[in-house]
C-alpha cells in the first residue's frame, strides 16, 4: 500500500511539472515609463536675429575702442539701440578697414557700421541700410570773421580745400568764378595755412573741422555759415552695410532706425557727441 501511494504521488508531481511546461506562467506586465516633464518655458523671448556687428574702431567719435578694447562711439550706440529694438542678440567686433566689406560678403559678420559712405560700388556689392548720419560740408575761419552768413561774403577770398575730394568739387562748382581756391594735399595742410593767415577759410567735412576747432591748435577758429548738403556732389551720407540677400535683417534695421528718429532717441544719442544734428 505504501509503495502504491508513493507511485501515485510521483505520477502526480510529474503530471504537474508537464502541465507547467505546456502552460508557462504569463509574465507580469511592467508599468509603462512616464514621459519626462518638459523643461519650464523661459520667460524671455528668443532673439529674432543673432548678429555680429563689425566696425573699424579707429575713427573717433564715430567708432573707437574703449579702455577695455571694446568697440564704442556714436555708431556703436546706434547699433546697440537698434539691436534692442530688433530683438537681436548682437556681438561687436573691430576689424581692419580693408577687411570690412570682404568679411561681410564672406559672412564673417552681418552688419558693418564704420562710417561707410554710400556710393555706387557699395550699392552694387551690398544691401545698404537707410542713412543714419550725414556730416555736411562747412566753412571754418578765424573767430570774428563776417563769413557766418551768405556765401557771397566769401567772394574774392582765399578758400582752402583738400584736393581731389568731393569738397573740392563743390567749391569748383560754387566758387570757381568768385573766390580764389587753394588746393592742399590734406585737410591738415589747409588748416595749417589757415592758422598762418595764408588763406581766409577752409571748406570741408563739418565734423572734422569742428573736432579740429576743439583742439589747442584750432582755438583760433570756428565753424561758421550754413551747412552745405549737396547730395549730387557731396554724397547722400553714411549707411550700414548688410548683405544683399539679408532682406529681413535690413528691413528690421531700417525699421529700428526709423523708430529711433521718430521718438527722439536718435537726437539724444547725437547730442551726446555733437552740438549739431547729423540727421
Amino acid at each position: 500500500m505504501r509503495l502504491a501511494a508513493a507511485v501515485l504521488m510521483l505520477l502526480s508531481l510529474a503530471a504537474g511539472a508537464s502541465a507547467q511546461q505546456q502552460h508557462p506562467a504569463k509574465p507580469v506586465p511592467r508599468a509603462a515609463p512616464q514621459p519626462a516633464k518638459p523643461p519650464p518655458k523661459s520667460p524671455f523671448t528668443p532673439p529674432a536675429f543673432k548678429v555680429t556687428v563689425a566696425t573699424e574702431g579707429n575713427y573717433p567719435p564715430f567708432n573707437y575702442l574703449d579702455r577695455k578694447g571694446l568697440p564704442a562711439g556714436f555708431e556703436m550706440d546706434i547699433a546697440q539701440e537698434a539691436c534692442q529694438r530688433m530683438n537681436a542678440e548682437c556681438t561687436f567686433v573691430a576689424v581692419k578697414w580693408d577687411e570690412l566689406v570682404p568679411g561681410l560678403v564672406d559672412k564673417k559678420f552681418d552688419i558693418v557700421m564704420a562710417s561707410l559712405e554710400v556710393n555706387n560700388e557699395r550699392r552694387r556689392r551690398l544691401g545698404m541700410s537707410r542713412r543714419y548720419y550725414l556730416s555736411p560740408g562747412a566753412f571754418i575761419a578765424a573767430k570774428g570773421q563776417p563769413f557766418d552768413g551768405p556765401s557771397t561774403l566769401l567772394r574774392n577770398k582765399k578758400i582752402g580745400v583738400q584736393k581731389d575730394t568731393t569738397h573740392a568739387d563743390w567749391l569748383d562748382k560754387s566758387f570757381r568764378r568768385s573766390a580764389q581756391i587753394k588746393r592742399f594735399p590734406t585737410v591738415a595742410d589747409a588748416l595749417a595755412a589757415l592758422t598762418k593767415d595764408e588763406i581766409d577759410a577752409v571748406f570741408g567735412d563739418k565734423v572734422q573741422l569742428w573736432l579740429w576747432a576743439q583742439k589747442p591748435e584750432g582755438n583760433c577758429c570756428e565753424v561758421m555759415g550754413q551747412d552745405v548738403k549737396d547730395t549730387q556732389t557731396l554724397g547722400v551720407g553714411v549707411s550700414a552695410g548688410i548683405r544683399r540677400e539679408d532682406i529681413k535683417l535690413r528691413d528690421a534695421f531700417n525699421k529700428a532706425l526709423g523708430e529711433m528718429i521718430g521718438d527722439g532717441t536718435y537726437k539724444k544719442l547725437n547730442a551726446k557727441y555733437f552740438p549739431f544734428s547729423l540727421n
